[in-house]
């Protein structure tokens, strides 16, 4: 097994319209892995991150226990928002359809 601390690591840096900020660090290996193309360190963490959330909206409204109106808006909201971003729904990217 390799030492982890020879890997090497890529910083993003987060900012949000509220004035916060985060980062966070990844293996750079990682970054080129799941990169698309030419896409740079940021489009793909954004490609990731939008990912995750229709991912887990997507599980919390389909597969959860309960839902609501405002949740069933926000999961269809990130859907759209993912298709915009995607050019296919996340039923299609995933092959995951209801």
């Amino acid at each position: 097994m390799a030492d982890t601390t020879d890997v090497e690591t890529t910083t993003i840096s987060i900012s949000a319209g509220d004035d916060t900020a985060d980062e966070v660090t990844v293996p750079t290996g990682l970054l080129d892995l799941v990169a698309e193309g030419d896409q740079t360190a940021a489009e793909t963490v954004g490609d990731v991150t939008l990912l995750s959330f229709a991912s887990r909206a997507h599980h919390i409204v389909h597969h959860g226990e309960e839902t609501d109106p405002e949740l069933d808006a926000q999961e269809e909201r990130i859907m759209e928002l993912f298709e915009e971003r995607f050019g296919v729904t996340f039923g299609e990217a995933t092959g995951h359809q209801h």
